[in-house]
């Protein structure tokens, strides 16, 4: 029975299926299959099975969840515990949107500022939980999760508005890949304006939405201060619609501070400071050559 065993138990118990679970491991679906099968042979239990869409544990999974779920934390305690003289590590999951443009020049100004090695990757509201719990993560940034022994603490105010070119496409909706997030503010502003399923068009990353609505080939929702380059140069113009502009928040979860990592600690007071605020309400600015140091990018899979 390994780590990588358990946590794929753990993740498609939670989450209901092998491919979210695999998604948010940042593994293959084959791999987590793979491990799944070798704790059911050792164990002699099915632990999941099918039903309609679903995975669902069997007694005998029952039973093993909490305790799976107790080890795969203190795994990750473990390993961070043996570190002698080594730097903090902070793991820091987000939106898709914030990735693309806030982790950078954001873990970048963080570590100059801290004995930090910071990390990030890209994880679904509904992971969140899990990936906290699990301490597979130390901090979300993102749409308000809220569960059981965590604390989501809003770092920053927004609004959403939809752009467009002057003379684009009004019937199709452009949205990068956190637009099929339910939990997030694309899919909220989508849910308000009764958008169709049938008319919204997603692209590999948010860059490509906002280019292809430039190019006329639809309208894009857009968070007002990541779009306003485009706005100023007159690539986009908003468009209005009865739900915009639509308030919105950036949160901080974590887990309770008696059960937090210092680092996310740290993480969070540092998202409080103006230089933190400044960076992500302008992260096009960039940060001088000599003080870039890109944060790298993983997937956690002991």
């Amino acid at each position: 029975m390994t780590l990588s065993q358990l946590g794929a138990f753990v993740f498609v118990a939670r989450l209901g299926s092998v491919k979210a679970a695999a998604r948010a491991l940042g593994v293959s679906e084959p791999a987590v299959s793979q491990s799944l099968a070798q704790l059911r042979r050792h164990l002699g239990d099915a632990l999941v099975t099918r039903s309609g869409d679903r995975m669902v544990l069997t007694e005998g999974g029952r039973r093993l969840l909490g305790i799976a779920a107790q080890i795969v934390a203190l795994g990750a305690e473990a390993v961070a515990a043996v570190q002698p003289g080594r730097p903090a590590r902070l793991h820091v999951v987000m939106d898709a949107g914030l990735a693309e443009y806030v982790a950078g020049p954001l873990l970048c100004l963080f570590t100059q500022r801290k004995a930090v090695e910071a990390t990030t990757g890209v994880s679904a509201t509904a992971e969140i939980p899990l990936l906290l719990s699990s301490r597979l993560a130390d901090v979300a940034l993102g749409a308000q999760t809220p569960g059981e022994g965590l604390v989501s603490r809003p770092v920053l105010r927004c609004r959403l508005i939809v752009v467009g070119s002057p003379r684009g496409r009004r019937d199709h909706w452009l949205v990068g890949p956190s637009g099929t997030d339910p939990a997030s503010d694309t899919s909220r502003l989508l849910r308000l304006l009764r958008v169709q399923e049938s008319q919204v068009r997603v692209f590999a990353n948010q860059t490509a939405a906002w280019k292809a609505a430039a190019e006329g080939a639809g309208v894009a929702p857009a968070t007002a201060h990541l779009v306003a380059s485009q706005l100023r140069r007159g690539e986009l113009v908003p468009i209005e619609t009865p739900a915009t502009p639509l308030p919105a928040y950036w949160y901080a979860t974590t887990l309770e501070p008696a059960t937090r990592s210092a680092a996310a600690g740290t993480f969070l007071d540092f998202l409080t400071t103006p230089a933190a605020t400044q960076v992500m309400r302008t992260p096009d600015e960039g940060i001088p050559r000599s003080r870039f140091r890109p944060p790298v990018h993983v997937s956690i899979w002991s």
